[in-house]
């Protein structure tokens, strides 16, 4: 079974401090405005790592690459919309969002906040907490690293947010061949061939950030490999940065059901990563940025509940499943997932011209693939691991299937749950487009 800090030097340190007493002056309601920063988030002791089962509860036996927090923050208007990319293995659990947005909006009036996991599987688990049987006394040093991490999220996106600058914007994709269906025996099988890109430039045309969005699972390092790392995605953000003089933010994609599919002659999470690298370079540098016209941030989160097809009350199940990983991890998510699967969707509108929709969780690739085809918007953006994890989201013809990331074990969640969560992205944005008539008052 898998289930799926270099610090800033003084001035960065002084740039935080200001932006927690007072946050980065109002903008004027026609100004677009970007800033970035990054943060080193490597546990700097050992902790059980993420990603696979086989390895119950061994520790990190060091590091082999750093893993970072990469934030971008928009001023659009009077609003802010944090963006922030991690090599985690997911998002921050339900307990850390509701204290990231409360310090957000206090430090800084930032109501609006994406916060995804790269999914690389050489990462910390993050889900154990101070309650004994849950973490405490057998775990500290994790404990403590999962107490840190909304706090170095936070500072991260104050320092993007002292730092935004008037900016442009442009959006592009192509389509690569670089995953492949790890699930399906169907043919042809799904894939989301989709390689976005996001680039934010200075009013000079100088790259500020690029954002990149792809599909597949970042499982390059080998499994018996006990150290931290961002698999490919790292090697990839370093050389965009290193080639366009900029700052690259990875945002992993539907990638449930999505493997990486190497080109011949290339193997090793350095080599893809710096192959796709190539094909970001190329896209980032066709990209055609503008100031917006009317800038503007639409968001709306929805949180969804939904049944569970495991039943985490019974003590067989919970005893096959903390064998298969162990206890402590298992008994963090039950504790969530007794009466329900509490999910999260975050449905962002960005000048009305380009969507981000952020899932909870492992999401098959064809969710994204029809929110793309029925979206209408410019640009649609599918974010998975974002703001939370619960597991795999099959798309009911995969359950119907079955196979890995379909079977109730790895997804619990209920059948058609990605399905109804991509109908409320659509409902949103539509919303947001003002294609839906506005309901009439109640005394009408």
């Amino acid at each position: 079974m898998r289930i799926c800090l270099s610090f800033s030097i003084l001035l960065g340190q002084l740039l935080i401090c200001a932006s927690w007493t007072k946050a980065a002056d109002p903008v004027d309601a026609t100004t677009f405005a970007v800033g970035v920063a990054s943060r080193d988030i490597t546990p700097q002791k050992p902790t059980p790592m993420w990603g696979y089962g086989d390895r119950h509860a061994m520790l990190s036996q060091g590091t082999l690459d750093p893993l970072y927090a990469k934030a971008v923050v928009i001023h659009a208007g009077q609003d802010k919309l944090a963006i922030v990319g991690t090599d985690l293995g997911r998002g921050p659990t339900a307990a850390m969002m509701e204290e990231i947005r409360a310090e957000l909006r206090e430090k800084a009036g930032i109501e609006h906040c994406l916060i995804t996991g790269s999914h690389s599987h050489h990462t910390p688990v993050i889900e154990l907490i101070d309650r004994e049987g849950l973490g405490k006394g057998t775990f500290d040093d994790a404990v403590a690293y999962s107490q840190s991490l909304p706090d170095m999220l936070v500072e991260v996106i104050c320092e993007a947010d002292a730092a935004v600058q008037p900016a442009r914007v442009g959006a592009v994709s192509k389509e690569v061949s670089y995953n492949r269906n790890r699930q399906s025996k169907r043919e042809p099988k799904a894939v989301d061939p989709m390689l976005g890109v996001i680039r934010f430039d200075d009013l000079e045309g100088k790259p500020i950030a690029v954002l990149v969005n792809f599909a597949a699972h970042p499982v390059m390092t080998s499994p018996l490999v006990l150290k931290f790392s961002a698999d490919y995605p790292g090697f990839m953000k370093k050389k965009v940065e290193e080639s366009l003089s900029t700052f690259c933010v990875f945002l992993q994609g539907a990638s449930g059901d999505m493997s990486v599919n190497a080109p011949e002659g290339v193997s090793g999470p350095q080599a893809f990563g710096e192959v796709l690298a190539d094909q970001v370079i190329e896209l980032a540098e066709s990209c055609v940025t503008a100031v917006p016209d009317e800038p503007s941030i639409q968001a709306k989160v929805d949180p969804m509940k939904f049944e569970s097809r495991v039943e985490f009350n019974n003590p067989l199940v919970m005893a096959a499943y903390s064998k298969a990983f162990f206890p402590e991890l298992v008994q963090n998510y039950a504790e969530e997932s007794r009466n329900g699967i509490n999910t999260e969707l975050n449905t962002v509108l960005l000048n009305k011209h380009i969507a981000l929709v952020g899932g909870s969780g492992e999401f098959f690739c064809n969710h994204a693939n029809l929110l793309k085809q029925r979206s209408y918007v410019d640009h649609t953006f599918f974010l998975g691991y974002c703001n939370g994890h619960n597991l795999y989201f099959p798309t009911i013809e995969a359950v119907s299937e079955g196979g890995y990331g379909a079977d109730p074990g790895v997804a619990p969640v209920e059948i058609g749950a990605g399905e109804r969560m991509m109908n409320r992205a659509l409902m949103n944005l539509y919303t947001m487009l003002g294609k839906f008539p506005k309901k009439k008052a109640a005394n009408q």
